[in-house]
Order: C-alpha cells, then structure tokens, then sequence
C-alpha cells in the first residue's frame, strides 16, 4: 500500500432519488466500494433534483427510510441527509460541496453516476466544477455510447477524471417497481424484503 493510500480517504457518493431504493444501487455502491478500495460510500437521497422538476416524488421522508433499511447491516455505507435537510434546488455540485467539508480536506472524492448521465453531464450547474474536484465514476452499460470528443470539447480535461466501472447489468428501476406496485404485481426479488415491508405498510406508489 502506497503513502498515497494511506494518507487519503476515498469516499463514494451515490446520489439519487431512491424512489424506492433496490438491488441495483446495493450492487452499485458495492462494486464502486470493492472495485475502487472506498473507505465510506455516502448514499444521498435527494430533496428537489432540479432535473426531476414536475414528477411526483415519495416523501422524503419515506425514501430516507428505506434507504437506511435497505443499507442497515453494511457497515461501509452511511446514508447522508445532506440533500434532504436543506432547501431546494439541490445541484450535485453544492451537495459535493458539503460532503466534502463533512469528510475532512484529507479525502478523494469519487461521484457515482449513470452512463446516460455521464454523457449529458456538460448541461449539469457547474459540470467544470464538478470535474474538476471529483472523479467521476460512470457504469458501464452497452445502450449508452458517449461521445468523447464532444464531451471533452464542452468540458477539458474530462477524460483523465473518468473512470469507467465495469459491473453486471441488471435491468431494475425504480420507475418500474412503482408500476409493479400499482399492478399488484411481486417485487420481492427487486429490493430488499425491508424495503418491500416499508412500500406495503405505508401504503407507497398505489396512487
């Protein structure tokens, strides 16, 4: 192990609506935590994404707990209510920000992130910025080419801060278990049975 290593923390973060949490962001922040030799992944449920303007979202409070069922026995996982405690838009750089002071000057920050969103990064509020104080880990995924000459051209530099994160594919989303719910239809094996306890007994996404 290099001094590098030992004197830096590696932090992921995961963010996103969890609207609910499910199998695929598990398998995500474990294989960003295993693959990258992350000391914490923070998973941060968002407030107000500004990009999911208009779509009716769960109560925050509801995504939150399912966020600390889902994550309750993994040690490495520390689900941050950075986003949900504060006042909205919530822009992935401010919510960068402010881990960043939490986690201490002495941490590599790594952001996990979608291909897709990857590749539509250059429209993102303060996308340079975001590039050049975190490394950007994308997933990925046979459906979604990026274009790096376009995406390096909008934003210098970005190639040598991406990383890209080979994992197994799953075609789970979180759209689709809120549809299953509504239809009556199983989702046992798509989030944890926690998680699953949670939707049932509170009623979630039967509207």
């Amino acid at each position: 192990m290099n001094q590098r290593r030992l004197s830096l923390r590696r932090v992921g973060i995961l963010g996103g609506t969890f609207d609910p949490i499910h199998i695929g962001h598990l398998i995500l922040a474990e294989e960003a935590w295993f693959q990258l030799q992350l000391d914490r992944v923070y998973l941060a449920p968002a407030g107000d994404p500004p990009h999911k303007q208009g779509r009716q979202l769960a109560p925050v409070r509801d995504r939150l707990c399912m966020a600390e069922l889902a994550t309750a026995d993994i040690d490495y996982i520390l689900v941050s209510r950075i986003d949900a405690d504060r006042p909205g838009p919530h822009y992935t750089s401010d919510m960068v920000r402010l881990i960043q002071a939490e986690a201490g000057s002495n941490t590599e920050i790594y952001f996990l992130m979608g291909m897709d969103s990857l590749r539509d990064l250059p429209t993102w509020h303060e996308a340079a910025w975001l590039v050049e104080h975190a490394r950007l880990v994308a997933l990925s995924r046979h459906d979604v080419k990026l274009d790096w000459e376009s995406l390096e051209k909008a934003l210098p530099g970005i190639r040598s801060r991406v990383i890209i994160l080979d994992m197994p594919e799953l075609e789970i989303a979180s759209h689709v278990i809120q549809q299953r719910v509504r239809n009556g239809q199983p989702i046992r094996h798509m989030v944890p049975r926690s998680v699953e306890a949670y939707i049932l007994k509170h009623n979630l996404y039967r509207g």
